[in-house]
């Protein structure tokens, strides 16, 4: 069994202002996240599970979710629990030795190239 009590992070700076992200596995929506929360990843549970500090006891009601791999605004950490308990949504820290700097890099720049939707303009 892993035992890690270090998330793996992610210092960026935006303009100026420094941010540090921390990764985390979710069961929650994007509805309840924070205006700074960074969807790296979505799939089902057992996939994204994989990416845990430590195991995630099985339960039912996991296996019909979808889970999230989220950047998290190191500012904003204790709404988010609170919020995420809440709604009985799971928030686990990332396994620091899956995903370590390089490969938040990896998947940040992923995300931040991803081609957006346009919006038809009337």
């Amino acid at each position: 069994m892993r035992n890690s009590s270090i998330t793996p992070t992610i210092t960026v700076d935006i303009g100026g202002q420094l941010r540090i992200y921390q990764a985390f596995v979710t069961t929650a929506p994007p509805a309840l996240d924070g205006p700074a929360t960074m969807t790296l990843h979505t799939a089902t549970f057992s996939d994204v599970a994989g990416f845990a500090a430590n195991p995630i006891p099985f339960q039912a009601e996991f296996g019909r979710k979808t889970a999230r791999l989220v950047l998290i605004d190191a500012t904003e950490l204790a709404w988010h629990r609170a919020r995420y308990r809440g709604e009985h949504c799971l928030l686990a820290p990332a396994d620091p030795e899956l995903l370590g700097l390089r490969a938040l890099q990896h998947w940040l720049w992923q995300r931040l190239s991803a081609r957006m939707p346009t919006q038809a303009h009337g």
